[in-house]
């Protein structure tokens, strides 16, 4: 009888615990389920607009939607065929004069309305008055990716820019990262293919396929969690956290960088009216390997990147015109180069030890002039218009003066890209 009595008590004991358990559970299931309408009902999102790509390692996920939050805010909507932009027949329409623009986060401008993105602001102007149009309508189709450098671009020149029959292929270049980005060595980052030079030609190293990481991404168990990230607005919203957390603490290394750096350096006073309009340049995004683009190659691992980049804007240029189409190349600018405040340039300058701040610009379009292809400087004027406006061009709120273009930032460049293409369609 004890035996029997053990047993059930034990049953009895089991029993309960799993009842807890489950309403425990189903608690849990309900609070998140609250949470999910909830974050719904607000249209609350932070998601991931990214997803694997065989070719070029990422591309965006057609189809994506949401807020974009991490610099700036706004809302982005990927199209069915997997770009930042409006939809857009295959077919050209008659009548119509397309530009296809290649490019990284600059053309992607994920921090803006895709309304106000430069892309659009200069289609609307050439659609406003441009006499070299001859009544044909401009159509910019808009194929930039965060992240790209110029090798993703190429094979995406290569792949899907002439499925839509561009007359024009506009390469959105940006110096301060594009240079780094077509270098392993200096990216540091394996998942994504890269062009390297042997015998002076281009040879494609696409290995990041067969990588263990890429492979893991690719796989059924990654491919589910990414469904669901893109799909739970609760997972959105504890990713949102964690990258604020962990950009606070970049922003305090950051900070704590920079004060140890100034100790170290008392006897340099910071030039009169430069310590606000520096600020934003002491920033995680500004400090590295990125800024000595604005020097002479360094090293012989700057120099190959260098040889490197102006390899694949030569071969995006015969590729374009093999296609029958022309090829341009725009220069954006970056935060330095334009801040409103001379002092601050300097002091940024002789920090990285630069003695011109447009040096890459200046070195693309001399291999323009080298090699017959045209280079839109912009960056210069665009310093020139930020002066006498005494207007930030780069960065939001508290990161003002870094970081990518703002609203401001956009229109400027798209009015003045507007004109330069303007005057080339008229040669």
């Amino acid at each position: 009888m004890s035996d029997e009595r053990n047993v059930t008590q034990n049953w009895g004991r089991r029993k309960r615990r799993v009842v807890k358990l489950a309403v425990l559970l189903a608690s849990v299931a309900l609070a998140l389920a609250v949470c999910e309408v909830a974050l719904r009902v607000v249209d609350y999102s932070f998601p991931t607009f990214y997803t694997t790509d065989d070719e070029r390692g990422f591309r965006l996920r057609p189809g994506a939607r949401g807020t974009y939050r991490k610099e700036g805010e706004s809302l982005v909507e990927i199209n069915s065929a997997g770009l930042r932009d409006r939809e857009h027949a295959k077919g050209k329409p008659p009548g119509t004069l397309r530009v296809a623009v290649v490019g990284d986060s600059y053309a992607e401008a994920l921090q803006v309305a895709a309304g106000q993105a430069f892309w659009a602001v200069a289609e609307r102007k050439l659609n406003e008055g441009c006499p070299a149009l001859a009544g044909r309508r401009v159509e910019m189709i808009n194929f930039g990716v965060s992240g790209y450098g110029t090798a993703q671009e190429l094979i995406t020149v290569r792949r899907h820019v002439f499925d839509y029959a561009p007359d024009l292929v506009l390469l959105a270049f940006t110096t301060n990262n594009d240079v780094t980005d077509n270098s392993r060595a200096l990216k540091r980052a394996d998942e994504m293919p890269y062009f390297v030079l042997r015998d002076g030609r281009l040879a494609l190293d696409d290995s990041f396929r067969t990588s263990r990481p890429f492979r893991l991404r690719k796989s059924l168990p990654s491919r589910a969690g990414a469904w669901l990230r893109d799909n739970s607005r609760v997972l959105q919203a504890v990713n949102h956290a964690h990258y604020a957390f962990k950009n606070y603490l970049a922003r305090r290394r950051a900070r704590a960088a920079e004060q140890a750096r100034q100790q170290q350096r008392p006897s340099q006073p910071t030039p009169a009216g430069a310590q606000t309009a520096a600020t934003p340049v002491a920033n995680p995004g500004d400090i590295g390997v990125d800024n000595l683009v604005y020097r002479e190659p360094v090293d012989e691992t700057w120099a190959e990147a260098w040889r490197v980049t102006e390899a694949l804007v030569v071969e995006m240029r015969d590729e374009v015109e093999r296609r029958g189409a022309r090829f341009v190349v725009a220069t954006l600018s970056n935060g330095p180069q334009v801040l409103p405040d001379r002092a601050a340039r300097e002091a940024f300058a002789r920090r990285f030890g630069a003695t011109d701040l447009f040096y890459p610009d200046l070195r693309l379009r001399a291999a323009g002039e080298r090699h017959g292809f045209a280079v839109f400087n912009l960056a210069p004027e665009l310093q020139t218009y930020a002066e006498q406006r005494r207007l930030y061009l780069h960065g939001f709120g508290a990161d003002i003066g870094n970081g990518h273009w703002n609203a401001d930032g956009h229109r400027a460049a798209g009015e003045l890209l507007a004109q330069k293409l303007c005057a080339e369609l008229s040669k």
